[in-house]
């Protein structure tokens, strides 16, 4: 447990508040409208006063469910600053699924988007006291006297208790203990119900540390935040770092198109990007493939010497469409399809793959670029601050990843099965991932424990290696491999529409490409790890909000 001042999570941004009062914190982007540090205190303060209105006390819980803005940050910090712990539901929940975690986690506040809220009743989450709009923090529900509970008479009290104004000298929060609960963070997980994932803020802090220290975030850093904030990922270092360290941050609210993507990047030129593969994968295939493909670029790929200098223009082009000020681009939420990350690597693009979990707020290895992380690992645990160990490895080194350290969880919310079966019994936590390490401490994932398959003479099966091959080939979208219960493997594949369509392909002609695929792919394979059958699925999977597929919705479509 960290017990420096230095890294009390709650005092850091005590801190920040004060030395950056005048300087730009967070920008709705396509809004232009910029809220300094000042200003961002200040909401903070009145959502203070309207907790303590609604009577809030320490350990209550507040959820916050929408898009990406300023509104959503201020609810997120006047909670754990006030004392209270935050539910952060990820916008695109089913209401089902937020109205469970509302009353699961026995909020008593909700700050929802309007367009959340059109899905659910009031009288289905009967424990929440106020339910007040991200929008424009008008109320929408009241179980209290509405005169004292909406935005002017908010301001009227604000006024009243501090008739000299609201200053940097001014912020001030209780001391919370690092040791306290700071979130209740729900899984969405690709295999079934969400856990409440208890997270004191020593694992908050954890991550912002690590942040501070790399360098990732520092005093004037920009940062363009479209991963969800209510996903770790996007939280602990879009958010949390960059505003701990004095930095700015441009909230994209919309569905992060590469195209809404790529003009972010050119207007606000960030200084380190985040992303899930998915983002990075688009943009590859469509900027940097056809180029590749055609006849002059190939063959001079394929030339000592020559092929240096087409590197390097097309690097140069993928570094100025990001913006062309970034020092780094970093991966995690999923793994980086292999033939992408060895493209990169050998134009020296700066991108490097990190690799983390809800249940560690997320961050449990990474590599900076400047430290020179190995291709297709996921890096180093973080220096200090996280363990990992492979559990019972095999004769190859792979085994399950078990961790511990600063930022792990404490546990399940009123799941104590769920919490027994996570630790092991000397406290490690498990991660479910199948992953060896290297002579250098550098890990390198190979899977999920649930999703591994075993071939008919009992070899070990990765399906997320074969479906990165799969969706390596033309007019192929997304895959999935799956195993009859006759031990044949079948892939489902979901084909690039846009690109039959642009080619002119009948349906029979698409049948005969995916046929080609297959044998393509299983030239690269073991015989074991042969594909038998390939079946189309007519829409992309169903997907979690860190873009990977939902599998266990599919297991049965073989």
């Amino acid at each position: 447990m960290m017990t420096d001042e230095k890294y009390n999570f709650v005092k850091m941004y005590e801190r920040s508040f004060r030395e950056n009062w005048d300087e730009p914190a967070v920008t709705d982007y396509g809004t232009n409208v910029t809220l300094t540090y000042g200003q961002l205190a200040i909401n903070i303060e009145k959502l203070h006063i309207l907790f303590k209105e609604c009577g809030v006390k320490k350990n209550d819980k507040i959820a916050v469910m929408g898009k990406n803005n300023s509104n959503w940050v201020a609810v997120y910090l006047a909670a754990v600053t006030y004392g209270a712990i935050i539910v952060p539901i990820l916008q695109d929940f089913r209401a089902n699924d937020a109205i469970h975690i509302i009353n699961h986690s026995e909020s008593k506040l909700l700050f929802i988007s309007d367009i959340n809220w059109e899905g659910i009743e009031l009288d289905q989450i009967p424990k929440v006291k106020a339910t007040v709009s991200l929008n424009d923090w008008h109320p929408i529900t009241l179980a209290l006297d509405p005169k004292k509970i909406n935005y002017e008479a908010i301001g009227t009290m604000f006024k009243e208790k501090h008739p000299e104004g609201y200053w940097a000298k001014d912020v001030h929060f209780d001391e919370r203990a690092n040791s306290e609960i700071g979130s209740i963070n729900y899984t969405s997980g690709t295999t079934g119900f969400s856990k409440g994932v208890i997270m004191p803020l020593n694992g908050l802090a954890g991550n912002v540390r690590y942040g501070l220290e790399s360098g990732i975030a520092h005093k004037g850093a920009r940062f363009v935040t479209f991963l969800p904030l209510a996903h770790a990922y996007g939280c602990a270092f879009d958010f949390l770092s960059c505003l701990a360290a004095g930095g700015h941050t441009w909230l994209v609210g919309r569905t992060p198109s590469p195209k809404i993507l790529l003009n972010a990047f050119a207007e606000v030129k960030p200084t380190v990007i985040l992303s899930v593969p998915l983002i990075l994968e688009k943009i590859y295939k469509k900027m940097i493939v056809p180029q590749i493909q055609k006849p002059p670029v190939s063959w001079v790929l394929k030339v000592p010497f020559l092929d240096e200098v087409v590197c390097s223009k097309i690097r140069e082009q993928l570094v100025q469409a990001f913006g062309g000020e970034f020092s780094q681009m970093i991966i995690g939420g999923a793994p980086l399809n292999p033939e992408v990350e060895a493209f990169l690597h050998r134009i020296k693009f700066p991108v490097s793959v990190g690799y983390g979990m809800t249940e560690c707020a997320p961050l449990i290895c990474y590599t900076p670029i400047s430290e020179g992380p190995k291709i297709y690992s996921c890096g180093r645990p973080l220096p200090g601050i996280m363990e990992v160990k492979i559990l019972d490895p095999n004769e190859e080194g792979i085994g399950e990843v078990v961790v511990r350290g600063e930022n792990t969880m404490t546990g399940y919310y009123k799941n104590p099965q769920a919490t027994k079966e996570a630790f092991t019994k000397d406290g490690w936590l498990r991660t479910g991932d199948l992953g060896q390490l290297d002579e250098d401490g550098f890990l390198f994932i190979k899977g999920r424990c649930k999703t591994m398959l075993l071939g008919p003479s009992g070899q070990n099966i990765y399906p997320e290696e074969i479906e990165a091959k799969i969706n390596n080939m033309p007019y192929v979208l997304e895959s999935l491999v799956l195993q009859q219960e006759d031990t044949r493997l079948v892939a489902l594949i979901c084909p690039d529409y846009n690109e039959v369509d642009a080619d002119g392909l009948t349906r029979e002609q698409l049948d005969e490409q995916m046929e080609d695929a297959r044998k393509q792919v299983n030239s690269e394979l073991a015989a074991y790890e042969q594909i038998s059958i390939v079946k189309l699925y007519p829409h992309e999977f169903e997907k979690t909000p860190k873009k990977s597929i939902k599998r266990f919705l599919y297991t049965n479509m073989v």
